[in-house]
């Protein structure tokens, strides 16, 4: 049997699968069997299984996929977060058979291993079973002589599954394959597929008995790699890739520790190791994932909680985000009067989730800038006063400027807001104005005719505003704009958040703009622009 052959693991739909797992971590509700699809500029572009029962396919608009699957979970992309959460799976198969290339996120190759694992078949099973326990439930696995005819048996395989091409089989196995299949190639397979097809060559092994030349003349250079693989002749192989530093460090307690303050002076150490570790590759850590283990009444458990800093971690950060851990978990809760935890803590860990260069956070040439001197000033008040101490502004998805605002702890990922990417039809355009009133200030706006303006079913101004009033004297409108009309929410009964509304934008002749919002029962002042 050929040394050369190839084993490809393949997960499909891996960025659903990713993203659903992220939600999940982040407390959202999830299901393998509800329908999901990523998408990239208001397309789909990755789709599980339930949605495509349902008709949502690779390419649709947003809308055309949400009329087929109203109940479609529309999730963002992230390549990043796809990569992270592969790497798991890379160094369990890894264990299994070293030398494993990561093509992409959901895609791995590997040497097919040969007699030492009692045969391919039986190396398959072996994988597909570690990879299942490790709750990738969906993967599949093919082997071939190339890593072309490897893929393509990996995604013909049925889930948990395997299929094995013979030695020597590549061109008879790709030949029957349908040219559709170069979709998997990204938007130019896509065109070339489309276009072989209008020409008559339905399957690879049409392409495969074209003249070479004749291939490279009308295709180019990817037509005749395509020609290439369905002829068997590909040369891809895929090279292993290094195994990533260990960089998590951990201490252990013996005995365990039951005050804070004294878990906190312990792990100093442990993070300044880790920190130190990190620059030695020239890295810091933007994200740091913190575990705490500890011994409750025997039972045991772990406290775990992903940390993110604004700039990058240093061993101070890291100490504080222990102490806030260790305070805000409900089984390491201090005491009030001695500090001390009610668990007993055995061992703390931390773990890089996302480092980034640290070229890209050094000192300027002439020292630190006023950003970062209020990321320390704000660091140290968060010390002093707790970590939820301190809220930053957040932009969300919303119809009013109320609406659109949100706020999250400083140094936390903003999740569990309304998406801002969403079309949200009857919003005012920019620009944003610069105060919104926590409680809207009663207003009027009159017309020529002293008739309080208003707004018909069909939005249609009953008549042009000329002067308004704001808890004060009237003031003529220098210049106006709007409405821009609203019904929503009318199913609730609530006069106060729904039914029909309609705001505008009024310019007093002091200079000063508002944004007033009109509903049936009177007029109130929103926000203002000053």
């Amino acid at each position: 049997m050929s040394a050369r052959r190839t084993l490809v693991l393949w997960c499909p739909d891996w960025p659903v699968a990713a993203a659903l797992a992220e939600a999940a971590e982040d407390g959202s509700t999830v299901s393998s069997r509800e329908p999901a699809a990523v998408l990239v500029g208001n397309l789909v572009e990755v789709c599980n299984a339930p949605a495509r029962a349902e008709g949502v396919r690779r390419g649709q608009r947003r809308r055309d996929a949400q009329s087929r699957c109203p109940d479609l979970r529309l999730l963002a992309a992230g390549e990043e977060r796809d990569a992270r959460y592969f790497e798991p799976v890379l160094a369990l198969v890894e264990d299994l058979r070293p030398g494993v290339a990561a093509l992409r996120p959901g895609l791995l190759a590997v040497p097919a291993p040969g007699r030492y694992h009692g045969g391919e078949e039986a190396a398959a099973a072996q994988i597909a079973e570690q990879v299942v326990a490790a709750g990738v439930w969906d993967c599949r696995i093919g082997v071939a002589d190339d890593l072309y005819a490897a893929e393509r048996a990996a995604r013909r395989a049925e889930p948990q599954g395997w299929e094995v091409v013979p030695v020597g089989g590549s061109a008879a196995y790709l030949r029957s394959l349908p040219v559709a299949v170069l979709g998997d190639d990204g938007p130019e397979g896509r065109a070339l597929a489309d276009l072989l097809r209008r020409l008559g060559l339905v399957t690879l092994g049409d392409v495969a008995a074209l003249e070479p030349g004749a291939v490279s003349n009308r295709f180019g250079d990817y037509g005749f790699d395509v020609w290439r693989r369905a002829s068997g002749r590909s040369e891809a192989r895929a090279g292993p890739r290094t195994p990533p530093a260990d960089l998590d460090c951990e201490v252990s307690f013996e005995p365990p520790l039951e005050s804070a303050e004294a878990v906190c002076f312990s792990v100093r150490t442990t993070a300044e190791r880790f920190v130190a570790g990190l620059a030695e590759r020239q890295l810091v850590a933007t994200a740091v994932h913190v575990e705490a283990t500890y011994d409750e009444f025997g039972g045991g458990g772990v406290s775990s909680r992903t940390w993110v800093h604004p700039r990058c971690f240093t061993s101070r950060d890291l100490v504080d985000r222990v102490h806030w851990q260790l305070q805000a978990s409900s089984g390491l809760r201090s005491r009030r009067d001695a500090g001390a935890v009610r668990a007993p803590v055995e061992r703390v860990r931390f773990l890089p989730e996302t480092v980034e260069s640290a070229a890209d956070h050094a000192d300027g040439l002439w020292g630190g800038g006023a950003a970062e001197q209020v990321v320390r000033g704000v660091a140290r008040i968060q010390a002093m006063l707790g970590y939820d101490a301190v809220r930053v502004p957040v932009l969300q998805g919303g119809r009013s400027a109320a609406d659109r605002q949100a706020s999250v702890t400083w140094g936390e990922r903003a999740t569990g807001h309304r998406p801002v990417d969403r079309p949200w039809p009857g919003r005012i355009p920019g620009p944003a104005p610069v105060r919104v009133f926590d409680a809207p200030l009663p207003a009027e706006v009159h017309d020529p005719a002293h008739h309080r303006v208003g707004v018909t079913e069909r939005g249609v101004v009953t008549g042009e505003p000329v002067r308004f009033r704001i808890d004060g004297a009237w003031q003529p409108v220098a210049t106006w704009a709007g409405p821009w009309p609203l019904d929503d929410a009318w199913w609730s009964g609530d006069e106060e958040q729904g039914g029909r509304s309609a705001r505008f934008q009024v310019v007093g002749v002091d200079g000063r703009a508002w944004l007033l919002v009109w509903r049936p029962r009177g007029w109130l002042v929103e926000a203002a622009y000053d």
